[in-house]
């Protein structure tokens, strides 16, 4: 009982957290993916470090290097929308990115006893792994004033919509691939990564949060989105967000560890909360750009 007390009041606090972040104003979006992406970066360092041990010895100008770079590069996707001094924070990020990805591999070259570009490769696919995606977010986010929203061009939707619904259907496919597969699951869909997950359960999940999107769009949704949007992100959604989901849980295999982390009690770690958002965010972004751009 304790412990369902324990993963409800964290649950409540990370939906008020993210809600907030989300809904209130550009900055706060930024600031909660900036503090998201970071921390999932410093949790995917963890991971490979348990899966590689040759990874726990670069060195701190490697690792301190990598660091600040991925935070600069989730600050250039602000593009001139901030301004520190008015200079475009997109800018500041940008050159900030450039110095110290040079300073990541020099660092590991100068310092380090055995030159390793295995290490390197390691923190090249974390900053692609972990920081694009919450990139490509907050681009969506920021640009959204050029986004057609509807069939005629005259939707109302703001900013933050498509980040939203991005999530909303992640959770609704989760949760209904979890429902579906406790009743009907027998088929295992990945056993040797994630042995709970089934084909039942995750075409199921996937099939209810289309028709769900599909039932709002048509009904309420027109103003905001085009009712294929709606489908189409929820595709999205569904199919990436299960493939992540998968990623995510093959690492920790690998890693030997349950949880990325302990942020949250009863929920894990950052990439734990966030796996199915990493993959699904840059094939909505494809989507935003190719599909729905002014």
């Amino acid at each position: 009982m304790k412990t369902f007390f324990t993963r409800t009041a964290s649950a409540l606090v990370f939906v008020a957290v993210m809600l907030g972040g989300i809904l209130w104003a550009d900055y706060t979006f930024f600031l909660l993916f900036f503090l998201v992406g970071c921390c999932a970066l410093q949790e995917y360092f963890k991971l490979i470090r348990h899966i590689d041990a040759d990874y726990a010895n670069i060195t701190s100008w490697h690792k301190w290097g990598a660091t600040i770079a991925g935070a600069a590069i989730l600050l250039t996707f602000t593009g001139n929308n901030f301004s520190v001094a008015h200079i475009p924070t997109g800018l500041v990020g940008w050159w900030i990115a450039v110095i110290f990805l040079l300073v990541m591999p020099l660092g590991e070259v100068l310092m380090s006893k055995d030159f390793s570009l295995k290490n390197i490769g390691y923190s090249a696919v974390g900053l692609l792994y972990t920081i694009i995606p919450f990139g490509l977010l907050i681009n969506i986010r920021l640009n959204a004033i050029n986004i057609h929203y509807t069939a005629d061009n005259v939707g109302t939707a703001p900013g933050w919509l498509i980040p939203l619904l991005l999530i909303i259907f992640i959770w609704i496919n989760d949760t209904m691939a979890y429902i579906v597969g406790s009743l009907i699951g027998k088929t295992p869909f990945a056993p040797a990564i994630s042995p709970k997950k089934t084909i039942e359960g995750t075409v199921g999940g996937m099939i209810l949060a289309v028709a769900t999107a599909g039932i709002y769009g048509h009904f309420w949704g027109g103003e905001y989105l085009a009712l294929q949007h709606w489908i189409v992100l929820a595709l999205i959604a569904a199919i990436f967000g299960t493939i992540g989901d998968l990623i995510e849980s093959k690492l920790k295999r690998m890693a030997g560890v349950k949880d990325s982390g302990n942020i949250m009690p009863g929920h894990g770690g950052f990439l734990d909360r966030f796996d199915s958002l990493l993959l699904a965010a840059p094939f909505a972004w494809i989507y935003v750009q190719f599909f729905m751009m002014a």
